[in-house]
């Protein structure tokens, strides 16, 4: 008996005591920071604390940073603790409670901790890249690799919009891979990817430029494409009640692909001036504006075939030392453009002109003719003399050797040969 009245004085004086020091004795409050995210060196961030009872004083903590709380005393039940200029020693887990300004000192719960993540620029910024690229098929496998600076760091992977914490992993070698293996409509979004030393975990690098992850979605009908002489137009299929966006899709180009609001049904992409550059394989899609990382399965493909252009010369057969240009295309008949202004052909390295190149052709084919046809009429003059000598020795007449100075007789003679 006298141990039982024992144990029930010491359960009312620790009760007491409980009271008197307060811990515990309110609900906790709740904390929030403004920005959320990643906050950039120098810039300015806001934790607010809050709870329905007034006349309270509020203190933050900073995990880490003894029992030192900086405290105030708000007018109202919203406590606001600004951070002008972020640097890299404000970053941290943070927490807050609130106690009663006069009588006992009563302290509340703490506050569920936040954090204060400072970027800092002097950190290159990673990459990111997704696999397989484009629109995925629902329930495909699909990989979100980050790459950065090979040291003892850990890579985090944010979704825009997402306020759940972001997923990490430590890298291995330079980069690290998220796995999202049976994509859904819910994994379609933005993302880009950070890491951050393991010695400092509330100091990150700057975010990578984003991605979008964007799934396609089979119950939607797949629209139509069509060429024209002005350019490509895509036209939705039952979508003229759907609030959607048209992109303009071409095989193997790494651009972001053209979008464009429909006007009624279908949307037309202008191309003003067609080069070679435009040859290729084009497909369509559109998108729901209430699910802009939702898409339609891509139209079939049309191909867009880009004259071939020759350069052609025009020479003047009054002048060859003049010629003008233009250009035909690859067709039967050919369609020829204007030519140009004449212009002066000038041999590269001399300072004599040239004809033109078929008319040089012509002229080197004559020059060969006529030197091939003296050297015939060479030949058979040489013939003819000899067969004329073996005639003479023939007939036993003898040949007189010729003199330095020619005979008179013999040069008459031997004209009326030639």
């Amino acid at each position: 008996m006298a141990f039982a009245f024992t144990v029930l004085f010491l359960g009312c004086w620790l009760a007491g005591r409980s009271g008197m020091s307060g811990e515990g004795s309110y609900p906790k409050p709740s904390i929030c920071v403004s920005p959320g995210g990643v906050i950039p060196m120098g810039g300015n961030v806001t934790i607010r604390c809050w709870h329905q009872g007034r006349g309270m004083r509020f203190l933050l903590y900073k995990d880490g940073d003894g029992n030192h709380p900086t405290y105030t005393d708000p007018a109202s039940y919203v406590a606001e603790f600004p951070i002008p200029s972020a640097r890299r020693k404000h970053g941290g887990s943070y927490t807050c409670r609130y106690s009663q300004r006069t009588g006992p000192t009563r302290y509340s719960e703490p506050s569920d901790p936040v954090q204060i993540i400072v970027a800092d620029p002097s950190l290159l910024r990673p990459s990111i890249s997704l696999s397989p690229t484009g629109v995925t098929a629902p329930g495909a496998d699909v990989t979100i690799r980050c790459q950065g600076q090979p040291r003892d760091v850990r890579f985090f992977l944010h979704k825009a919009g997402d306020l759940n914490p972001p997923r990490h992993m430590d890298p291995a070698g330079d980069g690290a891979e998220f796995h999202i293996p049976t994509v859904g409509r819910q994994h379609g979004g933005s993302y880009c990817c950070s890491y951050r030393p393991r010695s400092e975990p509330f100091v990150s690098s700057q975010p990578s430029h984003p991605v979008q992850l964007v799934v396609a979605d089979p119950s939607l009908p797949r629209p139509s494409i069509s060429l024209s002489p002005t350019g490509v137009t895509a036209a939705g299929a039952d979508v003229t009640s759907r609030d959607v966006r048209f992109f303009l899709l071409k095989a193997g180009d790494l651009n972001p692909p053209r979008h464009m609001d429909p006007a009624g049904d279908g949307a037309e992409f202008h191309i003003p001036t067609v080069g070679r550059q435009h040859g290729g394989s084009y497909g369509c899609s559109y998108r729901p504006r209430s699910e802009p990382f939702v898409s339609s399965q891509p139209s079939h493909p049309v191909q867009l075939v880009t004259p071939e252009l020759y350069r052609v010369f025009h020479v003047s057969r009054r002048d060859a030392r003049s010629y003008s240009c233009g250009y035909c295309t690859k067709s039967d008949p050919p369609v020829w453009s204007e030519p140009s202004d004449p212009e002066e052909l000038v041999v590269p390295g001399g300072s004599e002109p040239s004809a033109a190149p078929d008319l040089t052709r012509r002229i080197m084919a004559g020059v060969s003719a006529v030197a091939a046809g003296l050297l015939l009429l060479l030949l058979a003059f040489l013939c003819y003399r000899s067969t004329q000598g073996n005639t003479l020795i023939g007939e036993g007449k003898e040949l007189d050797v010729l003199p330095q100075e020619p005979d008179p007789d013999y040069a008459e003679v031997d004209t009326q040969v030639l």
